[in-house]
């Protein structure tokens, strides 16, 4: 993935179900801002969704979607996308269409939010 690295910390996860989420049936996107120049990606599946195999296809289909909507994202995330049960049978184009029509748009308005915070807050540390 060109802007994204594997979040294997359980404190980054941690923090990630701290901050804001963007949700629908199949799956919830759990978002924070980093600062980093790269964003930070996990996925998870717990037993609800089913067995091995299901939770191995749910991720393998949650994976492929970001791939391909890699660069609609913001840069500077941490992204935890969490399966959920009704996740079975869904296809790539499902959640790419979540993606594209929830998530992405949620993320970047927040981040915009967030850019104007940090600037302002940089203001006002810079003045004392």
């Amino acid at each position: 993935m060109l802007f994204t690295e594997i979040i294997k910390e359980n404190k980054v996860f941690s923090g990630c179900y701290k901050s804001r989420f963007v949700s629908c049936r199949f799956m919830t996107c759990y978002y924070r801002f980093n600062k980093l120049p790269y964003n930070r990606m996990g996925i998870t599946a717990g037993k609800k969704v089913g067995g091995a195999v299901e939770r191995n296809r749910a991720k393998r289909i949650i994976r492929a979607a970001y791939r391909l909507t890699e660069q609609d994202f913001p840069i500077g995330c941490d992204l935890v996308f969490v399966a959920r049960d009704s996740i079975e049978g869904k296809k790539c184009e499902d959640i790419i269409r979540f993606f594209k029509n929830k998530a992405i748009a949620e993320i970047n308005k927040n981040a915009e939010s967030f850019a104007k915070c940090n600037k302002n807050c940089s203001r006002s540390k810079s003045k004392t």
